[in-house]
């Protein structure tokens, strides 16, 4: 065929990913050495044109990512490839015929192929796939359908050490480093690690991107994953992928930072999902272990859910800052546009857009977390776009009744 257009959508399941889906659709979460887009981009062999999400996200506009757009902005001169955001297809290219055709991976139904000239999937079908499992003959495509929000963190170092084997085969190791074990160390263009700095591979490889950096003293530990232009400024950084631009200092363990992070201090950070512009005090620490070793218990928007995992440690929604000192218990979801500090433990259940010390929150003044967030973001040379400015204003509202109670 000569084109289509490929559109992720966020299913029931998916929006309710909070606190990270409450200012970004799922396509633009970070799992291994890609996020969610550029897997399915890869895989299928085209550029994302939108996504279809919560109306209360129309207009996502963050620079390097697709727009979330609506159904009626859906073309109809093209054959469509409508995908579940929580699709982790894997490599290999996926041809995509100009029929009717039902994408199965892990035996579920996961989008659709749709001809030019019918109409996109109705909301229902977007909102739960299995309504409409006899569209098409079914195209079964190899992968995994992630069910919740912490299988991104539990997943994720598998999925690095695939994804490098597949993305970045040769080894680009420079000298001087220590090096511990067989496994592959791989450098993008401009990428540094300083002398020195002692490197396990024994059970996955090393891959930092373009223009990252490790500098001396540190200990990384495969797999990882360090996106463009981040900087460890030492310590032990492991198990995790570490989106673009991000300083990381400490003790990071089996976690995701989805980017621009600042966690530039000692503190210990494991079992735990970090959204866009996270900064964290010095010394901010979180627990992934229950004193009694039994599973995990998190918050979600369907009420508290047990991980059935022994380790999980914390999630925290954009713009999330903590000061020096803060301590967070295990399982501890803290909203976007929250800002604790004290150095008293906040709740397990921070509501998006509070202030505060332990249980005394409040509301965090929506123009002031506007200042501060662009004053924050100037630094990276980064904006607040009309786009993300209007849905931060509307999740400020909607979620006015979470922090009144």
């Amino acid at each position: 065929m000569s084109g289509f257009r490929l559109y992720l959508f966020d299913d029931r399941r998916a929006r309710g990913w909070a606190p990270l889906t409450l200012t970004r659709p799922v396509g633009e979460l970070l799992h291994g050495c890609l996020t969610q887009r550029e897997r399915a981009e890869r895989v299928f062999g085209g550029p994302c044109v939108g996504y279809l999400s919560r109306p209360a996200l129309h207009g996502f506009d963050e620079p390097g990512a697709a727009p979330v757009v609506s159904a009626d902005e859906v073309l109809d001169d093209a054959t469509r490839v409508f995908l579940s955001s929580r699709a982790v297809p894997d490599f290999g290219t996926v041809g995509v015929p100009d029929e009717r055709r039902r994408i199965v991976i892990d035996g579920q139904t996961a989008g659709w192929i749709v001809p030019a000239g019918e109409p996109p999937p109705a909301d229902a079908w977007l909102r739960d796939p299995d309504q409409a499992d006899d569209y098409g003959a079914p195209l079964a495509v190899a992968g995994r359908l992630l069910e919740h929000l912490w299988d991104l963190v539990a997943e994720n170092g598998a999925r690095v050490l695939r994804d490098v084997a597949e993305l970045w085969p040769e080894d680009s190791a420079p000298p001087g480093v220590h090096r511990i074990g067989d496994g592959m160390i791989s450098l993008g263009e401009g990428a540094e690690i300083e002398p020195g700095v002692h490197i396990d591979v024994r059970d996955g490889p090393v891959r930092l991107a373009e223009g990252a950096r490790v500098e001396g003293p540190a200990r990384i530990v495969g797999p990882l994953y360090v996106g463009p232009q981040s900087t460890i400024l030492g310590g032990a950084v492991g198990s995790s992928s570490i989106g673009p631009v991000c300083l990381v200092r400490g003790e990071v363990v089996h976690s995701v930072l989805l980017g621009f992070v600042n966690k530039a201090h000692d503190g210990h950070i494991g079992h735990a999902y970090l959204g866009r512009w996270v900064n964290l005090g010095a010394f901010t620490t979180n627990s992934d272990l229950k004193n009694n070793y039994t599973t995990v218990r998190a918050w979600t928007l369907g009420g508290e859910k047990d991980t059935g995992m022994l380790k999980v440690g914390s999630f925290l929604g954009d713009h999330v800052k903590t000061g020096i000192g803060t301590v967070l218990n295990t399982g501890t979801v803290i909203g976007a546009g929250s800002n604790v500090y004290g150095g008293v433990m906040p709740p397990r259940v921070v509501p998006p857009f509070s202030w505060g010390s332990g249980t005394d929150l409040r509301d965090h003044r929506l123009e002031k977390f506007l200042e501060t967030a662009q004053r924050v973001m100037a630094r990276r040379k980064q904006g607040l776009t009309p786009g993300v400015t209007r849905i931060l204003r509307q999740a400020w509202t909607e979620t006015a009744g979470r922090r009144a109670q």
